[in-house]
């Protein structure tokens, strides 16, 4: 049986401490701000980062440098036989396709994996590879399945701000000005590789009752069915700890008996969406 290393990047919310308990490697996302380099969850912790984006600071995401990421992958391969690398969705950054490339000199040893995950379904993605290795799967076994399982999942957010979405050039001005005008709560959707409008809510209260009935009707007409032995039930945001248990006790009401994860939403994704924000998010229980 190889002897595999899993290794996924910090966009998982999986921070470096969870990761060594997890047995997990994770890539920091490096970001510009003000022209200095960060990395976060090494030199930027998620209250700086929010607390530069308060400021106006200029904040540019990037990807991890091939020197990093076959630094790591080198180191690792001293030690394992294999390495399953699980970047986040190649529909929402370019690090998956520059690893896909890196890969190819490393003469099989290094699988990449594009099952085009993010946040907590890419979290999960990286412990479905850990258990997978535990049942004696190969790099190559657990890469071919992380790939077909990759539309398992689902994910909705909803914005409490339309600024940043402005800032980055992803709505025009005038749509911004108009939806803070009428107060809406935009609702997004993730379904494998696309980032996608979803709903326009008029409140946080619709927006929540929006997002609760998507999840559901994808548990039961995606998934196969809306219960604990079959589905992973995630949460996720940004900054407001207080806004998101609440939001956790509301879920928790919604879907009885399920046992929720919830994270920090990665700075990567944080960026272009602002403070405030709400996610939740499925996964089928395809590895157990």
């Amino acid at each position: 049986m190889s002897n595999i290393a899993i290794v996924t990047d910090s966009n998982s919310g999986i921070t470096q401490a969870q990761a060594k308990e997890l047995g997990i490697y994770v890539l920091p996302m490096p970001f510009m701000i003000d022209e200095e380099t960060y990395y976060e969850d090494i030199t930027l912790t998620q209250d700086e980062f929010y607390k530069k984006l308060a400021a106006g600071a200029s904040v540019i995401t990037s990807q991890p440098t091939p020197e990093s990421i076959m630094k790591l992958w080198d180191e690792l391969l001293k030690e394992y036989d294999e390495i399953v690398h699980i970047p986040m969705s190649s529909g929402l950054s370019g690090s998956c396709q520059s690893a896909l490339v890196l890969a190819g000199d490393y003469d099989g040893k290094v699988q990449v994996v594009n099952n085009q995950r993010i946040s907590v379904t890419q979290r999960q993605s990286a412990i479905d590879a850990i258990n997978l290795t535990k049942q004696g799967k190969n790099a190559e076994e657990i890469k071919d399945f992380l790939e077909k399982d990759k539309f398992n999942s689902s994910i909705y957010i909803m914005l409490d701000t339309l600024y940043y979405l402005k800032k980055g050039g992803r709505i025009t001005p005038a749509a911004a000005a108009l939806g803070t005008i009428l107060k809406l709560k935009p609702v997004l959707q993730i379904q494998g590789e696309k980032l996608d409008a979803f709903a326009k809510a008029r409140t946080s209260s619709q927006g929540k009752t929006l997002m609760i009935n998507a999840m559901r009707n994808d548990m039961e007409n995606r998934f196969g069915g809306a219960t604990v032995d079959n589905i992973w039930l995630q949460l996720a945001y940004t900054y407001d700890l207080e806004a998101a248990n609440q939001w956790k006790e509301e879920v928790e009401k919604a879907f009885p008996g399920f046992d929720i994860h919830m994270d920090p939403l990665s700075l990567s994704v944080s960026c272009h969406i602002g403070p405030g924000a709400l996610a939740i998010a499925c996964c089928k229980k395809s590895v157990l």
